[in-house]
């Protein structure tokens, strides 16, 4: 995978700055005030010197940034009718609770879509923009590809833990179902980031083989 550079802000108690974060789909870094920071979801960022900085710029959890505020735009692919287009993803992360804030908002062809105002994660957040988009019209994430899943297991996190199967692509067509899932879960690639996107992209199924644990998306709402 190449790595990608997305420009953005941070802001806590001490202030705003200008941030550019990368990666790689997988591995998440960014550097503030002179600091390098980096870890697998967004509410994992922690220094990548593995010690806290002595000056107690930054408020930490567990070693990880809190109590602040995380603000970045994306481009985001989608297809409209088979055809594709770019589209730019905005982000806006709070870390001042016990639980992350998170809302996005897709900007289309001079319309906005919205996920709600403090989505859980961020494939929540992805499903929520997803239904409210035209006819037509699908992201072309990780979160949207045939090939990606999450242990079958209750919760998951804010980011990050989203398996791609892409090397064994040919066995997940068949996956429908929690133990097809566990039985796979050791060929996985790795893990990737839900807002992501590579060339081996595929739509998921709306329904049965090949939607493995996680089921279509977006799932269907009761």
């Amino acid at each position: 995978m190449t790595d990608e550079s997305w420009a953005g802000w941070y802001r806590d108690r001490q202030g705003s700055e200008a941030m550019i974060l990368t990666t790689d789909g997988q591995q998440l870094r960014i550097r503030i005030r002179g600091v390098d920071f980096e870890g697998e979801s967004f509410d994992g960022l922690a220094p990548s010197s593995g010690r806290p900085p002595e000056d107690g710029a930054f408020a930490l959890a567990d070693g990880a940034l809190t109590d602040c505020v995380l603000e970045w735009d994306l481009p985001l692919p989608v297809v409209s009718d088979g055809t594709a287009h770019q589209a730019t993803l905005s982000c806006l992360l709070s870390l001042r609770r016990a639980d992350a804030d998170l809302h996005l908002e897709l900007h289309l062809g001079g319309a906005v879509f919205s996920s709600r105002r403090a989505e859980p994660d961020f494939a929540t957040a992805l499903e929520t923009i997803q239904r409210i988009l035209p006819p037509g019209v699908r992201l072309q994430t990780c979160i949207a590809c045939a090939f990606s899943d999450y242990f079958p297991a209750p919760g998951r996190g804010l980011s990050g833990g989203l398996a791609c199967f892409r090397g064994a692509k040919d066995a997940y067509r068949g996956a429908a179902g929690e133990d097809d899932v566990v039985g796979l879960w050791d060929r996985r690639t790795g893990f990737v980031q839900e807002i992501w996107s590579c060339r081996e992209f595929e739509p998921r199924p709306a329904e049965g083989a090949g939607t493995g644990h996680r089921g279509a998306f977006p799932l269907e709402l009761a």
